[in-house]
Protein backbone atom coordinates (compact mmCIF):
# COMPACT_ATOMS: atom_id res chain seq x y z
CA UNK A 1 0.00 0.00 0.00
CA UNK A 2 3.04 2.65 -0.20
CA UNK A 3 2.92 3.00 -3.60
CA UNK A 4 -1.57 4.34 -2.62
CA UNK A 5 0.07 6.44 0.90
CA UNK A 6 2.28 8.63 -1.10
CA UNK A 7 -0.47 9.18 -3.68
CA UNK A 8 -2.45 10.06 -1.33
CA UNK A 9 -0.27 12.30 0.30
CA UNK A 10 0.54 14.11 -2.79
CA UNK A 11 -3.59 14.19 -3.77
CA UNK A 12 -3.38 15.95 -0.26
CA UNK A 13 -1.29 18.55 -1.19
CA UNK A 14 -2.73 19.06 -4.54
CA UNK A 15 -5.64 19.55 -2.93
CA UNK A 16 -4.33 22.77 -0.96
CA UNK A 17 -3.62 24.12 -4.35
CA UNK A 18 -7.07 22.79 -6.25
CA UNK A 19 -9.04 24.86 -3.18
CA UNK A 20 -7.23 27.88 -4.30
CA UNK A 21 -8.49 27.67 -8.32
CA UNK A 22 -11.90 26.99 -7.12
CA UNK A 23 -12.29 23.41 -8.62
CA UNK A 24 -12.16 22.05 -5.73
CA UNK A 25 -15.05 23.96 -4.09
CA UNK A 26 -17.45 23.35 -7.25
CA UNK A 27 -16.66 19.61 -7.13
CA UNK A 28 -17.79 19.53 -3.07
CA UNK A 29 -20.38 21.15 -4.07
CA UNK A 30 -21.78 18.51 -6.84
CA UNK A 31 -20.67 15.68 -4.53
CA UNK A 32 -23.48 17.09 -2.32
CA UNK A 33 -26.06 17.85 -4.62
CA UNK A 34 -25.85 14.33 -6.10
CA UNK A 35 -25.94 12.94 -2.74
CA UNK A 36 -28.96 14.94 -1.91
CA UNK A 37 -30.40 13.66 -4.92
CA UNK A 38 -30.07 10.32 -4.41
CA UNK A 39 -30.86 9.21 -0.60
CA UNK A 40 -32.64 12.51 0.81
CA UNK A 41 -31.61 16.33 1.88
CA UNK A 42 -31.70 14.90 5.56
CA UNK A 43 -27.58 14.49 6.50
CA UNK A 44 -28.34 12.63 9.58
CA UNK A 45 -30.56 9.58 7.28
CA UNK A 46 -27.90 9.86 4.50
CA UNK A 47 -24.25 8.79 5.22
CA UNK A 48 -23.21 9.85 2.05
CA UNK A 49 -24.49 13.14 1.98
CA UNK A 50 -23.22 13.59 5.79
CA UNK A 51 -19.78 13.16 4.62
CA UNK A 52 -19.51 15.10 1.76
CA UNK A 53 -21.16 17.95 3.90
CA UNK A 54 -18.28 17.71 6.34
CA UNK A 55 -15.69 17.24 3.66
CA UNK A 56 -16.42 20.70 2.44
CA UNK A 57 -17.06 22.53 5.64
CA UNK A 58 -13.52 21.00 6.65
CA UNK A 59 -12.10 22.68 3.09
CA UNK A 60 -14.02 25.91 4.05
CA UNK A 61 -17.03 25.97 1.47
CA UNK A 62 -19.13 28.47 2.05
CA UNK A 63 -22.32 27.15 4.48
CA UNK A 64 -24.34 29.12 2.59
CA UNK A 65 -23.23 27.20 -0.92
CA UNK A 66 -23.12 23.73 0.75
CA UNK A 67 -26.98 24.67 2.27
CA UNK A 68 -28.13 25.16 -1.32
CA UNK A 69 -26.62 22.34 -2.72
CA UNK A 70 -28.76 20.00 -0.50
CA UNK A 71 -31.69 22.03 -1.43
CA UNK A 72 -31.14 22.05 -5.48
CA UNK A 73 -30.42 18.13 -5.03
CA UNK A 74 -33.70 16.95 -2.73
CA UNK A 75 -35.38 19.28 -5.00
CA UNK A 76 -36.36 21.83 -2.45
CA UNK A 77 -34.79 24.05 -4.34
CA UNK A 78 -34.77 24.57 -8.56
CA UNK A 79 -31.79 24.49 -10.57
CA UNK A 80 -30.37 21.33 -9.98
CA UNK A 81 -28.77 19.14 -13.13
CA UNK A 82 -29.20 15.67 -14.03
CA UNK A 83 -25.92 14.41 -12.64
CA UNK A 84 -24.53 11.17 -14.28
CA UNK A 85 -21.49 9.21 -13.39
CA UNK A 86 -19.12 8.08 -15.68
CA UNK A 87 -15.86 5.83 -15.49
CA UNK A 88 -13.08 5.97 -17.57
CA UNK A 89 -9.43 4.17 -18.44
CA UNK A 90 -6.55 4.12 -19.71
CA UNK A 91 -2.47 4.44 -19.68
CA UNK A 92 -0.53 7.05 -18.80
CA UNK A 93 3.21 7.32 -19.69
CA UNK A 94 5.65 4.28 -18.60
CA UNK A 95 2.42 2.07 -18.43
CA UNK A 96 0.29 3.63 -15.26
CA UNK A 97 -3.16 2.46 -15.04
CA UNK A 98 -5.70 5.34 -14.72
CA UNK A 99 -9.26 5.53 -13.67
CA UNK A 100 -11.18 8.63 -14.15
CA UNK A 101 -14.40 9.02 -12.51
CA UNK A 102 -16.23 11.76 -14.22
CA UNK A 103 -19.91 13.41 -12.50
CA UNK A 104 -21.44 15.60 -15.69
CA UNK A 105 -24.41 16.65 -17.26
CA UNK A 106 -22.99 16.41 -20.60
CA UNK A 107 -21.77 12.56 -21.49
CA UNK A 108 -19.98 13.38 -24.85
CA UNK A 109 -18.47 16.95 -23.58
CA UNK A 110 -16.88 14.93 -20.45
CA UNK A 111 -15.77 12.26 -22.83
CA UNK A 112 -14.18 14.46 -24.96
CA UNK A 113 -12.63 16.16 -22.55
CA UNK A 114 -10.86 13.59 -20.96
CA UNK A 115 -10.00 11.67 -24.52
CA UNK A 116 -7.89 15.53 -25.14
CA UNK A 117 -6.42 15.53 -21.72
CA UNK A 118 -4.96 11.83 -22.13
CA UNK A 119 -3.97 11.82 -25.74
CA UNK A 120 -1.89 15.33 -25.48
CA UNK A 121 -0.01 14.21 -21.91
CA UNK A 122 1.15 11.19 -23.33
CA UNK A 123 -1.54 9.01 -22.36
CA UNK A 124 -4.58 6.54 -24.15
CA UNK A 125 -7.82 5.42 -23.26
CA UNK A 126 -8.33 1.80 -22.80
CA UNK A 127 -11.78 -0.59 -23.26
CA UNK A 128 -13.50 -0.80 -20.30
CA UNK A 129 -12.83 -3.11 -17.97
CA UNK A 130 -9.01 -3.63 -19.17
CA UNK A 131 -7.77 -1.24 -15.84
CA UNK A 132 -10.24 -1.53 -13.36
CA UNK A 133 -9.39 -4.99 -12.68
CA UNK A 134 -6.14 -3.36 -11.00
CA UNK A 135 -8.04 -1.66 -8.09
CA UNK A 136 -10.04 -2.60 -5.34
CA UNK A 137 -12.76 0.02 -4.01
CA UNK A 138 -11.80 0.75 -0.77
CA UNK A 139 -12.96 2.80 1.93
CA UNK A 140 -10.86 5.39 2.93
CA UNK A 141 -11.20 7.67 6.07
CA UNK A 142 -8.28 10.66 6.78
CA UNK A 143 -7.54 11.38 10.05
CA UNK A 144 -5.31 14.48 10.92
CA UNK A 145 -2.86 13.54 13.75
CA UNK A 146 -3.15 14.79 16.80
CA UNK A 147 -0.42 15.59 19.79
CA UNK A 148 -1.40 12.43 21.42
CA UNK A 149 -2.49 10.47 18.80
CA UNK A 150 -1.12 7.37 17.47
CA UNK A 151 -1.14 4.59 14.83
CA UNK A 152 -2.04 2.01 17.40
CA UNK A 153 -4.86 4.04 19.41
CA UNK A 154 -6.57 4.73 15.68
CA UNK A 155 -6.39 1.17 15.04
CA UNK A 156 -7.76 0.29 18.16
CA UNK A 157 -10.54 2.59 17.45
CA UNK A 158 -11.70 1.05 14.44
CA UNK A 159 -10.67 -2.48 14.03
CA UNK A 160 -14.00 -4.17 15.13
CA UNK A 161 -16.03 -1.66 12.47
CA UNK A 162 -13.96 -3.86 9.66
CA UNK A 163 -10.73 -1.69 8.77
CA UNK A 164 -8.25 -3.46 7.17
CA UNK A 165 -5.18 -1.26 7.78
CA UNK A 166 -4.37 2.22 8.95
CA UNK A 167 -1.18 3.63 7.08
CA UNK A 168 1.21 6.77 7.90
CA UNK A 169 0.97 9.50 5.74
CA UNK A 170 3.10 12.36 7.53
CA UNK A 171 0.75 14.53 8.33
CA UNK A 172 -2.11 12.35 8.84
CA UNK A 173 -3.62 9.01 8.93
CA UNK A 174 -5.10 6.74 6.46
CA UNK A 175 -7.86 3.93 7.55
CA UNK A 176 -9.09 1.64 5.08
CA UNK A 177 -11.71 -0.96 4.61
CA UNK A 178 -13.96 -2.40 2.68
CA UNK A 179 -16.28 -0.09 1.30
CA UNK A 180 -19.35 -1.21 2.90
CA UNK A 181 -17.86 -1.03 6.26
CA UNK A 182 -16.82 2.99 5.79
CA UNK A 183 -19.25 4.48 7.15
CA UNK A 184 -18.80 2.16 10.50
CA UNK A 185 -15.15 2.64 10.41
CA UNK A 186 -15.93 6.51 10.19
CA UNK A 187 -18.58 6.39 13.11
CA UNK A 188 -16.25 4.44 15.07
CA UNK A 189 -13.78 6.83 15.16
CA UNK A 190 -16.11 9.55 16.32
CA UNK A 191 -17.48 7.51 19.21
CA UNK A 192 -13.79 7.64 20.46
CA UNK A 193 -13.60 11.05 20.12
CA UNK A 194 -11.17 10.91 17.22
CA UNK A 195 -11.68 13.74 14.46
CA UNK A 196 -11.60 12.61 10.85
CA UNK A 197 -10.83 14.75 7.76
CA UNK A 198 -12.65 12.90 4.81
CA UNK A 199 -14.54 9.50 4.80
CA UNK A 200 -14.48 8.30 0.88
CA UNK A 201 -15.46 5.20 -1.24
CA UNK A 202 -11.83 4.97 -3.17
CA UNK A 203 -10.16 2.78 -6.26
CA UNK A 204 -7.23 1.55 -4.14
CA UNK A 205 -4.32 -0.04 -6.94
CA UNK A 206 -3.63 -3.75 -6.06
CA UNK A 207 -1.13 -3.63 -8.82
CA UNK A 208 1.52 -0.50 -9.08
CA UNK A 209 4.00 0.79 -11.23
CA UNK A 210 7.05 1.71 -9.66
CA UNK A 211 8.11 5.53 -11.12
CA UNK A 212 11.58 7.96 -11.21
CA UNK A 213 11.15 11.53 -10.86
CA UNK A 214 10.72 11.93 -14.59
CA UNK A 215 7.90 9.70 -14.62
CA UNK A 216 6.00 10.88 -11.76
CA UNK A 217 6.34 14.45 -13.37
CA UNK A 218 4.60 13.18 -16.56
CA UNK A 219 1.49 11.25 -14.50
CA UNK A 220 0.98 14.28 -12.34
CA UNK A 221 1.11 16.36 -15.49
CA UNK A 222 -1.97 14.09 -16.66
CA UNK A 223 -3.91 14.09 -13.62
CA UNK A 224 -3.30 17.87 -13.64
CA UNK A 225 -4.93 17.78 -17.13
CA UNK A 226 -7.31 15.51 -16.22
CA UNK A 227 -8.67 17.46 -12.85
CA UNK A 228 -8.93 20.56 -15.11
CA UNK A 229 -11.98 19.35 -16.23
CA UNK A 230 -14.70 20.47 -14.40
CA UNK A 231 -16.64 17.04 -15.16
CA UNK A 232 -13.68 15.04 -13.86
CA UNK A 233 -14.37 14.61 -10.00
CA UNK A 234 -11.38 11.99 -9.32
CA UNK A 235 -8.32 10.47 -11.08
CA UNK A 236 -6.67 6.87 -9.75
CA UNK A 237 -3.68 5.86 -10.76
CA UNK A 238 -1.23 2.70 -9.99
CA UNK A 239 1.99 4.37 -9.52
CA UNK A 240 4.37 3.77 -6.75
CA UNK A 241 7.09 6.26 -5.56
CA UNK A 242 9.72 5.71 -3.53
CA UNK A 243 11.01 7.85 -0.45
CA UNK A 244 13.77 9.13 -2.65
CA UNK A 245 11.84 9.69 -5.44
CA UNK A 246 9.35 11.41 -3.26
CA UNK A 247 12.32 13.72 -1.65
CA UNK A 248 13.63 14.75 -5.29
CA UNK A 249 9.64 16.20 -5.99
CA UNK A 250 9.42 18.04 -3.32
CA UNK A 251 12.69 19.93 -4.05
CA UNK A 252 10.29 20.77 -7.21
CA UNK A 253 8.00 22.72 -4.94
Amino acid sequence: MSGHSKWATTKHKKAAIDAKRGKLFAKMIKNIEVAARTGGGDPAGNPTLYDAIQKAKRSSVPIDNINRAVKRGSGAEAGGADYATIMYEGYGPNGVAVLIECLTDNRNRAASDVRVAMTRNGGSMADPGSVSYMFNRKGVVVVPKGDKLDEDTVMEAVLDAGAEEVNDLGDTFEVLSEATDMVAVRTALQDAGIEYDSADANFVPSVQVELDADGARKIFKLIDALEDSDDVQNVFANFDLSAEVVAELDEDE
